[in-house]
């Protein structure tokens, strides 16, 4: 692979990563209610799950959604209800309060867990699953060394995980936090109203 088409792919990996969506939604709810180093595990996660529909790709996945559109509807209902669902959890524990009283965010779930949410996040969301099975195959030249897959993964996850660890970081700051302690009620079921109709939106389209 040229430097130029390795430059072309990463290219259009981060703006895939940077564009809006269910995993960048994710982070900012995280870095606000739990602080950044929940969000960075989280970001992990995340990039993990485009390592895996980058690397699903690679091995054909464009292929088998060729010949089994079923499986891309199947993926595509299924991630659709997960996202609703966590939607749901967001809006029904909208008003339950955050402890005025503490210095940093709560830490509920263990680091673990959060990387198994952005993993989940991320494999829920059948966008990256056409974007690495269509546009990004396609700007991978024919006959590419190990070496250059390999590198081209490792910048994506890398991508995807600073993307979101900036989002969760930018919303982790304490003036943010006050801000979401006092409005958490309302914040809470924007957020869910919006993972809500992303999720829709896939089922739909």
């Amino acid at each position: 692979m040229t430097i130029a088409a390795f430059s072309a792919c990463v290219a259009l990996c981060l703006m895939a990563a940077i564009s809006p969506g269910p995993a960048v939604l994710m982070a900012a709810r995280i870095g606000l209610a739990e602080g950044w180093r929940t969000g960075l595990a989280l970001s992990v996660g995340i990039g993990a799950g485009a390592v895996f529909w980058a690397t699903s790709a690679l091995f054909g996945l464009a292929l088998l959604f060729q010949y089994a559109p079923f499986l891309l509807t199947v993926l595509r209902i299924g991630g659709a209800a997960y996202l609703i669902w966590m939607a749901w959890n967001m809006w029904r524990q909208a008003s339950a309060p955050l402890d005025q009283d503490q210095q940093t965010p709560a830490l509920p779930r263990s680091i673990f867990s959060a990387f198994r949410l952005g993993l989940f996040t991320q494999l829920a969301n059948p966008k990256p699953a056409v974007f690495f099975g269509a546009v990004f195959l396609g700007t991978v030249p024919e006959g590419s060394s190990g070496q250059s897959l390999v590198a081209l993964l490792a910048v994506i996850f890398l991508g995807e995980a600073t993307w979101n660890t900036l989002i969760a970081r930018l919303f982790s700051l304490e003036k943010t936090r006050r801000g979401y302690i006092n409005m958490k009620h309302v914040i809470d079921r924007v957020f869910g109203g919006l993972l809500a109709a992303l999720g829709l939106k896939i089922a739909l389209v």
